[in-house]
């Protein structure tokens, strides 16, 4: 069963770690200390951060930042389940969360063009 709640600080931690190989390793962030000390990513308390469990595993995690305008959304899966259509599931629920914290701001992503795996994932999600 799929589930998620706020991202913890120890889960900040964990998801910074996250390493991809080949064309996305563009997608390794920096550790979470140097994210703290520069106030960005899972530091920057704009940010709001989900995660997602399928069971006791961190399949993922989703980011909704309010804009003037809109909702950026970001997401992350972890390394191991990529492929799985976790994404999907995560991206729709990023829908269903935004619709609930920003009512009536469209919701917008934005993707590589060449990452075709992220472009499928979000096709299918309805985007």
């Amino acid at each position: 069963m799929i589930t998620y709640h706020k991202t913890t600080e120890e889960e900040k931690y964990a998801i910074a770690e996250w390493r991809y190989i080949g064309d996305y390793a563009i997608y390794n962030g920096a550790p979470y200390e140097e994210q703290k000390k520069r106030g960005v990513g899972f530091a920057n308390p704009r940010n709001n951060f989900y995660s997602f469990y399928d069971g006791a595993v961190l399949i993922g995690f989703i980011n909704l930042y309010e804009e003037k305008t809109g909702v950026f959304f970001g997401i992350g899966a972890n390394p191991d389940c990529c492929g799985r259509g976790y994404g999907q599931l995560m991206t729709k629920t990023a829908c269903e969360i935004s619709r609930s914290l920003f009512p009536g701001k469209p919701l917008y992503l934005e993707v590589r063009t060449w990452n075709t795996r992220a472009v499928r994932c979000y096709e299918k999600a309805g985007f």
